[in-house]
């Protein structure tokens, strides 16, 4: 397979972790752009997934709060990078160590260093807004599992709408298609107009919304899922709700 076909069938993945480490779609994305067109001139034929991702780690390595806002900095530190790379992307340590330019020692002190904050994030109030019983089930255990207390669940578009405006959650996990029809983005979209919350959407085609069209979400979790990767990006998304807290203080 060549570096073009290895580079098409990444690239919503690098967009994915682009977007989970920035906290940010729009931001995210240029980032990935940027690393695109920077390598456009060299482009070796075996470029593998590990080499891509390597390189798009760079940038953020790179980074300094210079270039970046504070939000993104406080998300985009190494030990933030390490736990999207293996709990999220599925990398195995040594692959992650290498994309990081780490040895496998270092990798493993900087997850603890993230397994720190996702406990100093406890304690938030979770909504689920999702049609299928066991995967909800499933979501709110997860949630549980590591201090959340999950105060209600939607099934339809008009449900999720009205009961987060009346409990107002800390977090929301949403499927984007709902059983009626409904859609789980547009619930979102309403919600958010009078709610500034963080929304981790989980969808069985991740793909659709990772194309890089304007307004696809930050942080994005695929069907079926695992439970470590459910827990990083709750934790990436409620350190973004706590930072971007603290700064309008």
């Amino acid at each position: 397979m060549g570096a073009a076909d290895n580079l098409e069938r990444e690239l919503p993945y690098l967009r994915r972790y682009a977007r989970a480490v920035t906290g940010n779609g729009v931001q995210g994305d240029k980032i990935v752009e940027s690393m695109l067109v920077s390598m456009l001139d060299n482009i070796p034929s075996d470029f593998s997934r590990i080499a891509l991702f390597s390189s798009l780690d760079a940038r953020f390595s790179m980074m300094n709060t210079g270039e970046v806002s504070s939000e993104i900095a406080a998300l985009s530190t190494d030990a933030r990078r390490a736990l999207m790379l293996t709990a999220m992307e599925g990398f195995p340590l040594n692959d992650a160590a290498s994309i990081m330019r780490k040895n496998s020692d270092e990798l493993l002190e900087l997850i603890a260093d993230a397994e720190n904050d996702l406990t100093e994030s406890l304690a938030s109030k979770v909504f689920i807004i999702e049609d299928e019983p066991l995967v909800a089930a499933h979501i709110a255990q997860i949630a549980r599992q590591v201090g959340h207390t999950v105060i209600g669940q939607a099934v339809t578009r008009e449900e999720a709408v009205r009961a987060c405006a009346e409990l107002r959650p800390e977090l929301i996990l949403a499927d984007v298609q709902l059983a009626d029809g409904s859609s789980g983005a547009d619930a979102v979209a309403s919600i958010k107009e009078n709610l500034d919350v963080p929304v981790i959407f989980i969808t069985a085609f991740p793909q659709k919304l990772l194309t890089g069209r304007h307004g696809e979400p930050a942080y994005l979790i695929p069907k079926p899922f695992r439970p470590d990767m459910v827990k990083a990006v709750m934790s990436q998304a409620l350190i973004q709700r706590r930072v971007r807290h603290s700064a309008k203080k």
